[in-house]
């Protein structure tokens, strides 16, 4: 069978537009999105998805994308989605991003000329010991690089560029849903799914090449706001009740060797406190909660409020009240009733040329459990970091070979043909999360 002409992939100059436009999301905003700023990829996102053929691209008033590359195939098969959020991480800036691309690496250290403190170093991080001979880029090392999920959102337009360009590739109707807010765990709140009209959908935010992660962490959020007892500092014996002390005897009573995301691996959860606002009379702390269990959850949020009943006998004239908030669930409870779902994507992966591996998630994705769409993550597009590999050339090969392998009449190539060639045209390889310590 013949391989398929020479393509102009241009993922990677996708991917270089929309690092450049800030849309960090701001977990205290009520809004959806929770950030204007997020609308201004939405847009350029609907431009180019009308550009490339995919008539009926549209951003809500949510700023959520939709659009549809349509069948072309009169098989019934199912609809399937490939979804990638917007934003990028409260926790660091996304304005003024400056990436750089590294040609041709040899190993070594990687400075980032925008921090020169900053280096990302194979010691630090052995994921770059594969990347040897690939071009990387990498934030200055000021912002982070946005490649969580910025990445995901190139190869998924330039995927569907392919399928366009190669309608002898029979598929059914693809959906793309690109969301807004996924770093503060509300990604597909506001998802309006009868008109997404997807079975079934796969985000393309993993780690390395051919991983699928059908397994996350069980999240909740707790809050805990604290009401201290104030006077003057010079007359405060045996009346003050300090909330900012209060909060710190909180945090400093949770469990040092375990139960913290510094001491665990695997399978373990933890409890995390990650801010704290506040004065003399009143405080508020935020804790994320981590398990790949519900009833794991339950276990951390018990021991969370026996550790502040405790802390709260030694302050009888303030009070203190605790609230948890689920914010997603372990896509696997879903999963496990769909096994096709997982079963078709590690053929897909394998029909890329690619060897696949499943994993779990010590985190979370875009996740959508209600009505009738699962999602699986993964495929090892993404990954929070600074730094993402562009492996042009083999991901050419994969695509004319996976292509091939798609028209060889398997009953689920109308199925997942869309699904091999956004695993195929990946030129985004990340090497991990750990690297955005190094660029912010």
């Amino acid at each position: 069978m013949p391989a398929f002409p020479p393509f102009d992939y241009t993922v990677l100059d996708r991917f270089l537009r929309y690092v450049v436009i800030d849309t960090q999301s701001d977990p205290a905003s009520p809004t959806t999105p929770s950030t204007e700023k997020q609308k201004n990829l939405g847009r350029l996102l609907v431009t180019e998805l009308r550009e490339i053929g995919l008539s009926d691209a549209a951003m809500d008033d949510n700023g959520y994308v939709y659009a549809t590359l349509p069948a072309n195939t009169d098989k019934a098969v199912p609809v399937i989605c490939f979804c990638s959020h917007m934003d990028t991480s409260p926790d660091f800036t996304g304005a003024d991003v400056k990436p750089q691309i590294v040609r041709n690496y040899q190993g070594g250290d990687i400075a980032l000329p925008g921090d020169k403190a900053r280096v990302i170093r194979p010691a630090d991080h052995p994921a770059l010991v594969n990347q040897i001979g690939n071009d990387i880029v990498t934030s200055d090392g000021r912002t982070l690089l946005g490649a969580d999920d910025k990445a995901g959102l190139a190869e998924i337009v330039d995927a569907m560029r392919f399928l366009k360009a190669h309608p002898q590739i029979r598929h059914g109707a693809i959906k793309v849903l690109f969301t807004p807010d996924e770093e503060i765990g509300r990604g597909v709140d506001k998802a309006d799914l009868k008109r997404l009209g997807a079975d079934f959908a796969y985000t393309m935010d993993g780690s390395t090449a051919g991983i699928i992660e059908d397994e996350t962490f069980s999240a909740d959020a707790a809050t805990i706001t604290i009401t201290g007892l104030a006077a003057h500092p010079g007359f405060a014996r045996g009346r003050m009740e300090n909330a900012i002390r209060i909060a710190a005897r909180i945090v400093d009573a949770l469990p040092k060797d375990t139960c913290t995301p510094e001491t665990t691996e695997g399978r373990d959860g933890f409890l995390h406190p990650v801010a704290l606002q506040g004065g003399l009379d009143s405080a508020v702390l935020s804790l994320i909660v981590r398990d790949f269990t519900v009833q794991g959850l339950k276990e951390k949020e018990a021991l969370l409020e026996r550790i502040v009943a405790e802390v709260m006998t030694d302050f009888p004239r303030s009070s203190c009240r605790m609230e948890v908030k689920e914010q997603y669930r372990n896509m696997k409870e879903v999963l496990d009733h769909h096994p096709r779902v997982v079963e078709n994507a590690l053929e897909a992966i394998r029909g890329a040329g690619l060897t696949p591996v499943r994993a779990s998630i010590r985190g979370g994705t875009d996740v959508m459990m209600s009505g009738k769409v699962a999602m699986v993550a993964g495929f090892g597009d993404v990954g929070k970091g600074s730094a993402a590999s562009l492996r042009q050339a083999g991901c050419r090969v994969m695509v004319s070979e996976g292509a091939q392998n798609m028209l060889t009449g398997a009953w689920w190539t109308s199925f997942y043909p869309g699904l091999m060639i956004v695993i195929a045209v990946m030129a985004l390889h990340f090497i991990g999360d750990d690297l955005g310590g190094d660029a912010k």
